[in-house]
């Protein structure tokens, strides 16, 4: 909350009450309280010959006041960023790098087969997804600070009740589709029209019942709460501790879309990772950005399967 003009209060109030219950002088009342009216030589007090702000400057300070409170996220100026990218960093390179990249090698090692037919390669997902999800828990519940709370998803603070989250995820994910259809037009004007569906995820799709079941599952459940627990409850948190949240949202986003090794859709996922951002900044909430990265996840695959 930023307060615009008002008149504040006369710092000699309090000890002239003070004085008048000491001393209970008709004399001495008097010059307090023409000194807490009038206060002539004060320089912060408020007179009707100073300058009002014009609506241009009302209406500026109107929204700063409004992007100052958007975010409820804690500021802690104690937190320690150089824990926060060391922990990213353990997190990268021990678990997402050889799990999301090398899985299916070391399971094809295993069966000693060149190729993993499409059903065991769903299945394989399942398994090696639940794994970086079950190992990221434990590695950021064991560096991380107690106040990230990755267990109460759907526990408020003070300044983020009366915000509605379920509304927040209505929102964002409308936002999120529109983005992302714009975004997809705009790249086939300028490079070219590509195939939108997935061939690969296509041909799992294709290959049975157990395949799809499979694939809701780690595309719906698991990835959503495995990155939301990483981008945005553990580093936009840690980020946005120390910075605006505007920059916490910008470099996280970034980190989001650089961590999927995709450089045709970078642009999207930088999209996606802003919106998930901005809702659970605003919210408060990680459930809130759980479900739209669930629901845009589930409306992408639907697409796949049938087309």
């Amino acid at each position: 909350m930023v307060l615009l003009v008002h008149r504040p209060l006369i710092c000699l109030a309090p000890f002239a009450a003070k004085s008048t219950r000491q001393f209970e002088k008709p004399l001495f009342r008097f010059v307090a309280s023409f000194y807490c009216t009038r206060a002539p030589s004060f320089k912060c007090r408020c007179t009707d010959n100073d300058t009002t702000q014009t609506p241009s400057e009302v209406v500026v300070s109107l929204l700063l006041a409004r992007a100052t409170s958007f975010s409820v996220l804690e500021v802690d100026s104690q937190c320690d960023t150089g824990s926060t990218w060391s922990t990213m960093a353990l997190y990268m390179f021990s678990l997402h790098i050889p799990l999301s990249f090398g899985g299916l090698s070391v399971v094809a090692e295993m069966l000693h087969q060149p190729v993993i037919d499409p059903q065991t390669e769903a299945l394989s997902i399942l398994v090696i997804q639940t794994l970086e999800l079950i190992g990221t828990w434990l590695l950021i519940a064991s560096t991380a600070k107690t106040h990230y709370r990755l267990l109460d998803f759907s526990q408020a603070n003070e300044s983020s009740k009366g915000r509605n989250w379920f509304l927040a995820s209505a929102v964002g994910l409308g936002v999120l589709v529109f983005l992302v259809f714009l975004t997809s037009l705009l790249a086939d004007r300028l490079i070219g029209p590509k195939d939108v569906n997935n061939p690969i995820l296509k041909e799992i799709l294709s290959s049975g019942s157990t395949s799809v079941a499979a694939c809701t599952v780690v595309y719906s459940f698991v990835t959503p709460l495995l990155e939301e627990i990483v981008y945005r409850g553990f580093l936009l948190t840690s980020l946005a501790s120390r910075m605006k949240w505007q920059q916490a949202v910008v470099v996280s986003s970034a980190v989001f879309s650089a961590a999927h090794f995709s450089g045709e859709n970078s642009i999207q996922l930088f999209i996606i990772g802003s919106i998930l951002g901005c809702s659970y900044c605003w919210t408060g909430n990680l459930g809130s950005s759980i479900v739209i990265h669930s629901l845009y996840n589930a409306l992408t695959l639907l697409l796949t399967f049938l087309s």
